[in-house]
């Protein structure tokens, strides 16, 4: 069935409330496993009908978040959800107490028990009524970041629309576009200081009243992270700022020689060549067909999973006005996985689809599995891996898309996600501040994102430019708003998915293999088992960070284009 055809009827809240309080009842007198294991299998597929409305909603309410039905079925769910996931936790809790509650770690695995336990800490009743307003916030985030048009060159443009002419080979061009880009953020900034200083309050107040001093120690629960804290997550990023740093340093200043600039602006750090980025080549159509071919090619089980997605056309790409921002891949229970991007004729479009394509497919597996749901995939930052990590493994299919552009695509590539590493860690450590740190003013905020920046990329000179120049360039990072304490997954990914980038240039088929085999443990292990299960190195130990820079700096600097190519 297409996506465009999937029926839709709003679930009831209070009837899966209610119907979740029985369960837990049920589970507290029942006398043996075998009705554990049946009450579970219910509660899947309660869950499992709930989730599917609240995904197919969202989506639709993504793609066009101006449609008035769809805004009230999204209102609907930021209102709702958080009362059926406070019902849903009664019933986890009631599993655990239960002296039979152990059938499901001996049936499912002990991480089963381990995600649980975790779950219920992160939320109950008290907070319900303070969750649906976290909601109603991040929507109105949403709802303004999509709002957003700015005129340039005579056009209305959206921001991924403005996104080309941040990288045009046209310096003046360039920082036109960031200065159009922020001013929209500065008329806009009252809202924006105001909405995160609101959730601010309102998730710290959360946690408080779970017992937690602040919204970081609770995040970890809410992020579902095991075996590892925030002191583990600080030495992480001690070895960014004390061992990358240095070598990303280098690098840009290898970028910016072949640029030929000698006074570099922040306006030039979009742009990785002096005749321009490479750009796709082909219509969006035939990008999307390159897409199909290179999952075809790669391997039979990727092969399976892109001819579902065509056929199911479970794409929406394109930007368009009241389309809301970035790129996601979500799973639709009982139906299969769902990308969504902003599409510019930049290269970052062939980013976008193999990363979310990433996530995809590890989705797909999972919906074949028997695992419940709480199973089929691993936390954030495994998730993660497999998104990061197909953005390399994919690279034999990059001509595809680039044609004879495609050397200078796969070192841009490169580097740029190595420069990625201290930006991750600076979003991490900013929010570990202004949550721990409530009281500061939105100014004050700000002075916080600079000082980062000066430990994190001391090489960029903003020059005076709107928004950025006044510390303000973390508002548009939508995950510090939507998703906090979020974006460190993606440096702990990516650290892997560079390891994957080592493997693949040693020995292609045995990095796929490596691949195959962490997609099919789905959410079956932590994010260190995953790792170590790939054979990869977990990064919280000292010089491991290091060892990891090492071959792709190389390979980085090995692969400069010589003068010739640079015309």
């Amino acid at each position: 069935m297409k996506f465009s055809e999937y029926p839709y009827s709003r679930p009831d809240p209070q009837a899966i409330a209610a119907e979740y309080k029985s369960l837990a009842a049920q589970v507290a007198q029942a006398q043996e496993s075998q009705t554990i294991l049946a009450l579970w299998q219910r509660h899947q597929e309660l869950s499992g009908d709930f989730s599917r409305m609240a995904t197919v909603a969202s989506i639709r309410y993504s793609i066009n978040t101006q449609d008035p039905f769809w805004k009230g079925e999204n209102d609907f769910y930021d209102a709702q959800s958080p009362a059926v996931s406070a019902a849903t936790l009664e019933f986890y809790r009631a599993v655990l107490a239960s002296p039979h509650g152990a059938v499901l770690g001996e049936t499912y695995g002990q991480i089963l028990l381990q995600k649980l336990e975790i779950e219920v800490k992160s939320a109950d009743d008290r907070v319900v009524e303070l969750m649906a307003q976290e909601n109603a916030l991040c929507s109105q985030y949403q709802t303004l970041y999509a709002s957003a048009m700015v005129e340039f060159e005579g056009k209305e443009l959206t921001l991924p629309q403005l996104a080309p002419y941040k990288m045009s080979p046209v310096r003046a061009t360039r920082r036109q576009a960031y200065e159009a880009e922020g001013q929209w953020f500065d008329r806009h900034q009252e809202e924006l200081d105001q909405l995160y200083t609101q959730l601010i309050q309102n998730r710290n107040q959360q946690a408080q009243i779970l017992g937690y001093e602040d919204y970081s120690q609770l995040s970890y629960l809410r992020m579902g992270r095991i075996g590892y804290d925030m002191n583990s997550v600080a030495e992480y990023r001690r070895q960014i700022a004390g061992d990358v740093v240095p070598l990303v340093a280098q690098l840009v200043a290898l970028r910016r020689q072949r640029l030929g600039l000698t006074d570099a602006k922040y306006y030039d750090a979009s742009i990785s060549f002096p005749q321009g980025n490479p750009q796709p080549q082909g219509t969006p159509q035939e990008l999307l067909d390159h897409c199909r071919t290179l999952y075809h090619e790669l391997s039979p089980e990727t092969a399976e999973f892109v001819d579902w997605m065509f056929e199911n056309e479970t794409f929406d790409v394109l930007s368009k006005p009241g389309k809301s921002q970035g790129g996601y891949m979500t799973d639709i229970e009982g139906y299969g996985p769902f990308v969504f991007a902003n599409w510019n004729g930049t290269f970052d479009d062939v980013d976008t689809i193999t990363h979310e394509m990433g996530h995809a497919f590890q989705g797909y597996v999972a919906q074949h599995t028997q695992l419940p749901q709480e199973l089929r995939s691993p936390t954030m930052e495994s998730c993660e891996i497999h998104s990061m990590s197909m953005e390399f493994l994919t690279s034999p299919w990059h001509h595809l898309f680039f044609g004879d552009q495609t050397d200078r695509y796969q070192l841009m590539h490169a580097e740029d996600s190595v420069f990625f590493l201290p930006y991750g860690c600076m979003v991490d450590e900013f929010q570990h501040i202004a949550y721990q740190n409530p009281s500061l003013t939105p100014a004050e905020r700000n002075a916080v994102w600079m000082e980062l920046e000066r430990k994190y990329r001391p090489w960029n000179d903003f020059d005076g430019l709107p928004f950025y120049g006044r510390g303000a360039g973390w508002q548009r990072q939508l995950h510090i708003y939507l998703y906090p304490f979020y974006y460190i997954d993606y440096c702990l990914a990516q650290t892997v998915a560079l390891q994957f980038f080592a493997a693949h240039l040693k020995d292609p088929k045995d990095a796929w293999k490596r691949y195959l085999a962490l997609v099919n443990q789905c959410g079956a292990a932590s994010y260190q088992g995953l790792v170590k299960a790939a054979g990869m190195e977990v990064p919280f130990q000292e010089g491991v960070m290091a060892r990891v820079m090492e071959p792709v700096v190389q390979w980085i600097r090995t692969h400069q284009p010589q003068e010739e190519d640079k015309e």
